[in-house]
């Protein structure tokens, strides 16, 4: 009878699961259908936009940069209508291409409507513009690429879409996201995997990584997306796009996600950054001015009242550039190193003083201030969202590793220890106390940062971003390679990735000799994730001290002038 009953109980809890599992794929199944129909209803709008309206020159929209669009849509040349359903046709193709779009927003006919009724045009006066999954717009999921964020619509729009619908932006588009945000790919299990434009091998980075496609591929001109690790300047690096991460509180970051562990509005020490992403940095100056205005800080008070300085970014005195092309932890591949000097060599030209710059102790960054962050609470929380949901194979190495006990991550590191350099503990707060602590830490590695910025008398700082695209599911297994991009959400400086060469096949052959820091897992890891990226986009990475934005444009306009010229 006992074995009766135990049979009995392991059988109800095979069904038990079996149901769970079959409820998640439901959930999923008809989160896909929604967004195929959104597709098919806009497919049909824009057949009937071009039935109606059939000498529209496709080609010559699409090629105009963001300013002189939002010139010809202000002097009336071209019609909101017109551009919206010209991006909206394109982003169709470039979705079907790469998996970019989450969904698109069917509101977005109505936006065009309002916009025609507003007293004065807005600085982006019916310019079509998209958004991250997770940036809240009245009506829509926020889904992270979970399955427990499928039910629940958001309520009310974000203070940042909000002031882009005011200044005359017309929302078109959420883009894919990866699962969770806490990985620098872009799949989930509901929406699947988003494709880098260039070569349908690689990743487009991510978090932002369906803005990155979609941007690059020419299915939207302007976008936002965030940034916690690299979330902007990661895609941007890999599509060959400019991005800009902001100081964090810069721009609203209000209501844009609503997780448990809020991966999307961290709490300080190190917050969540809402930045632009686009295909040159006029565009990013110009979104900036637009967002930074009176209903942003009237609607979020929180936020500094500092309007965009226009004379600090045409500003074209010589800079003093502090400059790096390694920062020592995590070795990036010779085509990394190669963007950073050869932009170097044309600063140093156009007249700019160049100072090398050595930034402070990065092993004890990435180590204990970074992880230590993410995972104070040995990544309990992070796994919650995971709970009752399918975990993405490309976050598996991350979740896995949160799961093994505290004393078993010792073990492994002290095992792993003489064969990867770079190994690290998740390290944990064990006590209000010790969490205290911490953030004073991050305060002191801030001051230290700014005492020897100050020292050297810099404006700015040129550095190198990861890169070339890795190929798909290869940003899970190295987590730690954004070293670069992670330092300055921790100290919390702008910093902004503009491209400036690309992938050559004596890049590619240089690669084959590269042995990173000791030819460890990792770095071995590493030269398969960017191997086969001939053609693809370098960049490098611009940075300035808290609140001075313009100044860190100012210099990325330099570099993206600079790099054109050559």
């Amino acid at each position: 009878a006992a074995l009766a009953l135990l049979c009995g109980s392991a059988a109800a809890v095979v069904v038990w699961k079996w149901l769970g599992k079959r409820q998640i794929q439901k959930q999923m199944e008809e989160a896909r259908r929604t967004r195929d129909e959104g597709v098919k209803n806009i497919a049909k709008a824009v057949q009937q936009f071009r039935e109606q309206v059939p000498s529209v020159q496709t080609d010559a929209i699409l090629s105009l940069p963001l300013l002189e669009l939002t010139g010809r849509l202000q002097e009336g040349s071209l019609s909101p209508k017109t551009v919206l359903y010209t991006y909206l046709e394109k982003a169709l193709e470039v979705t079907q291409q790469t998996n970019c779009l989450r969904h698109f927003i069917p509101e977005c006919e109505e936006q065009l409507r309002e916009i025609q009724q507003q007293r004065e045009k807005g600085l982006l006066y019916g310019i079509p513009v998209s958004i991250k999954d997770h940036i809240g717009h009245k009506g829509h999921l926020s889904t992270c690429g979970l399955v427990q964020r499928l039910g629940t619509p958001v309520q009310e729009d974000s203070i940042l879409v909000k002031v882009l619908k005011r200044q005359g932006a017309i929302l078109f588009a959420m883009t894919n996201v990866p699962q969770s945000l806490f990985n620098y790919d872009c799949s989930n299990p509901i929406f699947g995997q988003t494709l880098n434009p260039f070569n349908h091998q690689k990743s487009p980075g991510g978090s932002s990584g369906g803005e990155g496609a979609l941007i690059a591929a020419g299915g939207s001109i302007l976008g936002i997306g965030s940034d916690v690790g690299g979330s902007i300047r990661l895609p941007s690096s890999f599509c060959g796009l400019c991005g800009l991460k902001p100081t964090a509180e810069r721009l609203s970051g209000w209501c844009t996600c609503l997780l448990n562990v809020d991966i999307c509005s961290h709490p300080t020490p190190v917050p969540c950054a809402l930045g632009p992403m686009a295909r040159d940095v006029d565009s990013l100056a110009l979104c900036m001015k637009a967002l930074l205005c009176e209903e942003m800080f009237r609607l979020d008070p929180t936020v500094p009242p500092i309007p965009f300085d226009e004379e600090v970014y045409s500003s074209s005195a010589p800079l003093r550039v502090g400059y790096y092309d390694t920062d020592g932890y995590f070795p990036l591949p010779p085509c990394m190193r190669r963007a950073v000097q050869e932009t170097r060599g044309a600063l140093q030209a156009a007249g700019h003083q160049l100072v090398p710059f050595s930034p402070p102790r990065i092993n004890y960054v990435m180590t204990e201030l970074f992880l230590k962050t993410f995972f104070a609470d040995g990544g309990d929380a992070w796994l919650d969202l995971f709970t009752g949901d399918i975990v993405d194979p490309s976050l598996k190495p991350q979740v896995n590793s949160c799961k093994i006990p505290r004393l078993g991550k010792k073990l492994l590191a002290l095992i792993l220890k003489p064969l990867l350099k770079n190994v690290a503990t998740i390290s944990t707060c064990r006590s209000v106390k010790e969490m205290w602590n911490h953030q004073h830490e991050i305060e002191v590695y801030r001051t230290e940062f700014i005492a020897q910025w100050r020292e050297l008398q810099l404006d700015v700082v040129l550095c190198p971003v990861l890169g070339p695209a890795f190929t798909t599911g290869y940003p899970g297994k190295l987590l730690t390679a954004i070293s670069s991009t992670m330092l300055y959400n921790i100290l919390n400086f702008p910093a902004g990735v503009v491209p400036v060469s690309t992938v050559t096949e004596a890049d590619e052959e240089e690669l084959k000799l590269y042995r990173g820091c000791c030819d460890d897992p990792w770095d071995r890891t590493l030269k398969q994730a960017v191997a086969g990226a001939t053609g693809l986009p370098l960049a490098v990475q611009c940075v300035a001290l808290p609140w001075q934005e313009e100044l860190c444009l100012r210099f990325m306009k330099e570099v993206e002038t600079l790099s054109h010229e050559k």
